[in-house]
């Protein structure tokens, strides 16, 4: 065979296998491409009802402060309230009270806000509690440092029968409502205000606890707890300020700060 035809055949041969390498590349960057298209795809997602700002407990829902947010279909649950169950809920929750702090970006949630046309401090109040306000100053309520949703001890300072005086704990680590009638936290960075009342949430034992000791005292002063205490128990009191005989109430004989007498209505009267 002559050289000539033997080079022809040479560069045909080469030309197949680089035509092949070529034609296998691109078929394994088609396969790429389509992994690629597959793996972005967006996963469906629901108008979801969030904060457009930092809602404080006391402020009201309004459409500048709430709008709705596309939000993983997946990651909606209970509680949430979506665009497809509730369109008009823009409308509805205006002016809705907020219960507890919400953060901009923070779905919202129907424990977390209170109907529109109930009073502001009812609606803060969890079922079952109740709110009593107390007398405090600046040596009596921490220098004045003591906000809406703290949480307190109230110490109880009275003469003893030797005419020491005698410090209790008579509530532990309750919620402060307000201070008068402030019931939010300042957010432009203002000095607090010294305020003259505390509005406590308490149990109705609670209540009767705080009622009997603002007899007692000769001075009521709150303790601010730390924020890592929050989850502490809150209805421990000074049981013994309100235990009756025979379920019936109480009746407390108070002489110089001290009890001399306990009974009750019931026995009172027989």
């Amino acid at each position: 065979m002559k050289p000539a035809r033997i080079m022809i055949l040479a560069v045909a041969v080469v030309a197949a296998g680089l035509a092949g390498l070529l034609a296998m590349h691109l078929a394994s960057s088609r396969n790429i491409v389509q992994q690629v298209e597959t793996v972005v795809q967006k996963e469906a997602t629901v108008n979801v009802l969030v904060a457009g700002a930092n809602l404080p407990v006391g402020s009201r829902l309004n459409e500048k402060s709430v709008h709705w947010m596309a939000w993983p279909q997946s990651g909606v649950v209970k509680g949430l309230i979506t665009e497809a169950e509730r369109p008009e809920a823009l409308k509805d929750l205006s002016g809705a009270v907020v219960r507890l702090p919400i953060f901009e970006g923070e779905p919202i949630r129907e424990e977390k806000i209170a109907d529109a046309n109930s009073r502001i401090l009812s609606s803060l109040l969890p079922s079952g509690k109740r709110a009593v306000a107390t007398e405090i100053s600046v040596a009596t309520g921490a220098g004045g440092f003591i906000l809406p949703n703290d949480r307190v001890d109230v110490i109880m300072v009275r003469k003893g029968d030797t005419q020491k005086f005698v410090t209790e704990t008579v509530l532990s680590n309750v919620r402060v409502l307000a201070v008068d009638q402030q019931i939010e936290e300042k957010q432009d960075g203002s000095k607090a205000v010294i305020g003259t009342t505390a509005t406590l949430e308490l149990t109705p034992d609670q209540t009767k606890v705080l009622a009997v000791a603002q007899q007692m005292a000769d001075r009521l002063t709150l303790a601010l707890r730390s924020v890592a205490d929050a989850q502490q128990p809150d209805t421990i009191a000074a049981d013994y300020l309100l235990t009756g005989d025979n379920g019936g109430a109480v009746v407390q004989v108070i002489k110089s700060g001290s009890i001399i007498a306990n009974g009750t209505a019931a026995a009172k009267t027989q």
